[in-house]
């Protein structure tokens, strides 16, 4: 739906539109200053909740126009914007009728002028005190047990509001209940009272507290109309019947009764206790009764109380009655006896009235007079009473039990596992006695010492675990309330097998072996139960190259004669019947070393100095051999070399003497490397030194088996020793053929 304008809106609209174009344009053509601005509060800061208070903005502008300009005047409270007005006058108001708390702040005044702007200090305005308030009842008469609401409100403040509720009983004046509640979004609470067993003329008061800011203002206290409160039942009553003494015997009848109002709303519940125990109770009708015959023990505190959902009201009685005799006493001649033993009882009362007397064993009759006697078989333990009856009364007498000891048997001693366990393990031990009055008390022995106790209320055995680390031997006795000594059983033997612990490989020598020595090695362990096997390893090698079993701690193994094939890593595994869970121990890792003998060394060293000095000569003689021939073939190369014939006349080919030169070595049929002869650094001889030699050469085309010989001769002459020229001797050689 549009909103609809009217008339007067519009015009109002279009001259304020003018107004701010005339302004807007006189301030194009004149100047404006704003001098000064301040509030004031009308008749003060400080004023009465109720009072009307105008706050007033006062501005002072000066101008070159002769019609003073038009501005904008803002009120604030709290910095929060409570009023807008257009304005030409120099003080604007803005009234607030009728000052509450809540008005109760800062304020402040804001000029505007065109794109000038000015504001006052801030001022707090105080209103004090809050309006009385106002207290209604939604009753005027209650009843106990219901309830009164009571409604307080301060119409003319505003939300939160602090109150305070009262009840007052007016005669005498006593604050009964005080309730207090803030109010967060109305400015009145209500609140419900209850109404008590002691409440008769009742009135409510009320008072407001409201905070604004750092302010706190306290209302009057408001007081509200009287309630008369009407009793929902009467505080209840005893009757005891018979009046005056009771006396044990008697029909005792303790009555509780209430009168109940016509405007109660339920009807409440009557219980008779006696210290804590309900003895009587009715949740419907006026009355409830305890009837009884009349005993010593119905002494004591009667308490009748009357409940409804929310009231209760109490009161007492003391019951005195007179005992007609005393309680009778149960004496026994003994309370524990041996099976076979000879029990006696006797039922008696102080003053030895005529009365009847029974004896009981948990609930059976055993006699019906004052004295009980037999010889006690293992039955014959329980509880025993007697009563005593004179009239009517019939009083029991004290519990007396009696316990007879069957006498026991020999205790079996049982253990598990079987009876041989690894050091360490726990074994149970179980002890067992067939026959005996229970409770029988069973020690475990280990040797003679007492390692435990167990008491067995039931034909069950004890059983015992024990950690053994050595060999022993386990004893059981049992023993109960018998007189008889304790019984011992059998003695158990039970043998511990020690795991193989701590195997250590020694060499009983140096670890250091000469050839052809022993070596002697040794598997020992620190514990261990035998049988033992011992299994000796060379790191390497999967498989033992020994293995013995023996019941001692150590073992050797030895070899007559060492070689180097023993030299190596060694090591031992032992074992015994424990290994399945504790598994084999490994010693340590022992290198041992073969070194050879003295006469063997001295041997090789003289077979190795033999064979370097045969390899020295062998060695000299093929030099002085090489260096014969060394010195022979450049002689024979130096000289014109005749034409070599093969032995079917054909001209031997003569070497290239520039290659050979150049080579360093001649290319003859010995195929002997020679040195250029320039470089021989020997003396040459002047002399003139034949050699005949013997050369055969196979021919390539005769017949394998035939061989020609041909004769070589060589010239050698000696030179001048003093010529540098002659340092080359001259080699001639001439070929003959054979």
């Amino acid at each position: 739906m549009r909103p609809v304008w009217d008339q007067r809106s519009t015009m109002r609209l279009g001259a304020l539109l003018t107004l701010l174009l005339c302004s807007g344009l006189g301030s194009q053509e004149n100047s404006f200053t704003i001098n000064s601005i301040h509030m004031q509060s009308l008749p003060d800061w400080k004023v009465e909740n109720g009072q009307n208070v105008t706050l007033q903005c006062v501005v002072d502008i000066s101008t070159t126009s002769h019609v003073k300009p038009r501005h904008q005047v803002l009120f604030y409270k709290d910095d929060a914007l409570l009023h807008n007005v257009s304005s030409v006058k120099d003080t604007e108001s803005f009234l607030i009728p009728h000052a509450r708390v809540f008005n109760s702040g800062m304020y402040k005044c804001v000029v505007l002028l065109n794109n000038k702007k000015k504001t006052t200090g801030e001022n707090r305005l105080w209103v004090q005190g809050v309006p009385k308030p106002k207290v209604t009842l939604d009753k005027k008469e209650a009843i106990e047990g219901g309830a009164v609401t009571v409604n307080c409100s301060v119409p003319e403040e505003r939300a939160p509001i602090y109150f305070k509720v009262e009840k007052f009983e007016r005669d005498p004046k006593v604050v009964k209940l005080v309730k207090e509640k803030t109010s967060l979004g109305q400015n009145f609470v209500t609140v419900e009272f209850p109404i008590g067993e002691q409440d008769y003329v009742l009135y409510f008061t009320c008072q407001a507290r409201i905070s604004s800011g750092f302010q706190t203002e306290t209302s009057d206290t408001t007081r509200s109309e009287e309630v008369t409160v009407t009793a929902s039942f009467s505080t209840p009553r005893f009757h005891i019947t018979p009046a005056g003494i009771i006396t044990e015997g008697d029909d005792l009848q303790i009555k509780c009764t209430i009168q109940v109002t016509h405007l109660a709303h339920e009807t409440p519940e009557i219980i008779i206790q006696k210290d804590r125990e309900i003895v009587a109770y009715s949740s419907s009708g006026r009355e409830t009764i305890y009837s009884v015959m009349a005993m010593v023990e119905h002494n004591g505190n009667y308490t009748c109380k009357v409940e409804s959902s929310r009231l209760s009201k109490v009161s007492s009685v003391m019951v005195n009655i007179t005992e007609l005799f005393p309680k009778p006493k149960l004496e026994s001649s003994s309370t524990r006896l041996d099976q076979g033993e000879r029990l006696d009882l006797l039922c008696s009362i102080p003053g030895a009235p005529l009365a009847n007397f029974t004896i009981e064993k948990e609930g059976t009759v055993v006699s019906r007079g004052q004295n009980f006697t037999k010889i006690t078989e293992g039955w014959d333990s329980g509880t025993y009473t007697c009563t005593a009856g004179v009239g009517k009364v019939v009083k029991k007498s004290n519990a007396v039990q009696i316990t007879v000891c069957g006498n026991i048997s020999t205790p079996r001693i049982l253990h598990h596992p079987k009876s041989e366990i690894i050091k360490g393990q726990a074994v149970t031990v179980s002890c067992h006695s067939r026959n005996g009055t229970s409770p029988i008390t069973y020690y475990l022995l280990r040797g003679s010492d007492v390692l435990e106790n167990i008491t067995k209320a039931s034909d069950k055995p004890a059983e015992f675990r024990d950690s053994p680390t050595k060999d022993a031997e386990y004893k059981c006795v049992a023993d109960n309330c018998h007189s008889h000594p304790a019984v011992s059983s059998e003695v158990l033997s039970i043998k511990v097998i020690a795991p193989v612990y701590q195997v250590k490989l020694t060499i009983l020598r140096n670890p250091e072996v000469e050839s052809g020595k022993e070596i002697v090695l040794q598997c020992s362990v620190n514990e261990g139960t035998g049988p033992i096997t011992y299994r000796f390893y060379k790191v390497g090698e999967p498989n033992p190259f020994h293995q013995t079993t023996s019941n001692d701690t150590r073992v050797i193994w030895y070899k007559e004669q060492a070689s180097k094939e023993q030299e190596g890593q060694y090591y031992c595994v032992a074992s015994n019947r424990a290994s399945f869970t504790a598994g084999s121990t490994q010693s340590n890792t022992l290198m041992v070393k073969v070194f050879l003998a003295s006469w063997k060394k001295v041997l090789i060293a003289v077979l190795v100095i033999g064979m370097v000095i045969a390899t020295l000569i062998v060695g000299a003689r093929c030099y002085v051999l090489r260096k014969a021939k060394a010195k022979q073939m450049p002689v024979e190369m130096s000289r014109p070399a005749a034409p070599l014939l093969k032995s079917n006349n054909e001209k031997v080919s003569e070497p290239n003497s520039e290659a050979n030169s150049h080579y360093g070595y001649s290319d003859d049929i010995g195929n002997h490397a020679m040195k250029q002869p320039c470089e021989s650094k020997e003396p040459v001889n002047s002399d003139v030194e034949y050699t005949e030699v013997e050369v055969s050469s196979a021919e390539p085309h005769h017949v394998p088996g035939t061989k020609g010989t041909d004769t070589v001769y060589s010239e050698i002459r000696k030179a001048d020793p003093n010529s540098v020229e002659n340092r080359c001797s001259r080699t001639e050689a001439s070929l003959d053929e054979t």
